[in-house]
């Protein structure tokens, strides 16, 4: 799903209409506004960031015999993964596997070394240190059945990703989370738009006043995106030796001083915690 080169991914992406606000965000409708004098606002990615391996591909596990059917495998199309998923799940409901099977095997997803032990230290925090949030590729129903299972929850303020729900049938009906103009990002999603849409929305909540750093925590080519919109001084983590590392690295060879953001690569979320620890030390 990566084109030719690092340089074709779209910097500055058009805003789609409206705003984030108007996108399929996962949030209680009960739920105050947040507060707007924390200091660090932190992205997390999902899958390969938080749990240890792609939700999507967890799938396979509840398909009778373990494997998908060959027919079915052969309609994936690059850049269209979320289209493939939504007949996948839709073979799925048709074979019997239940809500309850979906979600169990959800909440058996290994979490990445580190990521409880980080998502602990996060909690542990005064309220007004971060603002933590969600950025996926995956989908709400996911996300949402991992966390609540592992009590990570209340730790993120907004989730985005791809609207999912399960019909009346079962079904687990599966939405794309919006369009845009991104040459390298999956058609359904380029994260830059939605951090580059969310900081902006946050700080004129914010009277104007700006995140002492913007974080950003993955693992993929889809979140190298998205770290470009990251200014001087925020910080990009990401997995050592994932997509979005090496395309980081390929930046910084071939155009020093491209890429803005500091770079803190991680095997595991402690080597998060250490960095996170010497910034709150900072006045």
């Amino acid at each position: 799903m990566m084109r030719d080169s690092v340089f074709n991914c779209c910097v500055s992406p058009p805003h789609p209409p409206g705003g984030v606000e108007e996108h399929h965000q996962q949030r209680s409708r009960a739920q105050a506004p947040p507060p707007n004098d924390m200091r660090f606002l932190i992205f997390f990615d999902f899958d390969e960031t938080l749990v240890d391996e792609c939700s999507d591909d967890s799938m396979v596990t509840v398909a009778p015999g373990g494997a998908l059917p060959g027919w079915l495998k052969d309609t994936y199309r690059p850049g269209r993964y979320n289209e493939y998923m939504q007949r996948v799940l839709a073979y799925l409901a048709e074979q019997g596997i239940t809500p309850a099977a979906i979600r169990s095997t959800v909440e058996k997803l290994p979490p990445c070394p580190g990521i409880p032990t980080l998502m602990h230290f996060l909690l542990s925090q005064p309220s007004r240190d971060f603002e933590v949030v969600c950025v996926s590729d995956a989908n709400s129903v996911f996300i949402e059945t991992w966390l609540q299972h592992l009590g990570f929850r209340p730790l993120f303020l907004r989730i985005f990703t791809n609207p999912a729900h399960f019909d009346d049938k079962g079904q687990l009906q599966l939405q794309p989370f919006h369009s845009h103009e991104c040459l390298r990002c999956p058609a359904n999603m380029c994260k830059a738009v939605v951090v580059r849409q969310y900081v902006a929305q946050r700080m004129h909540e914010r009277g104007g006043r700006p995140y002492q750093k913007v974080l950003y925590v993955g693992d993929g080519a889809n979140d190298f995106c998205p770290s470009l919109t990251l200014s001087p001084g925020d910080i990009a983590f990401p997995r050592r030796d994932f997509p979005m590392h090496k395309l980081i690295r390929e930046m910084e060879e071939a155009k020093p001083g491209e890429f803005k953001a500091s770079v803190v690569p991680w095997n595991s979320g402690e080597d998060i915690i250490n960095t996170l620890r010497k910034i709150l030390e900072r006045p």
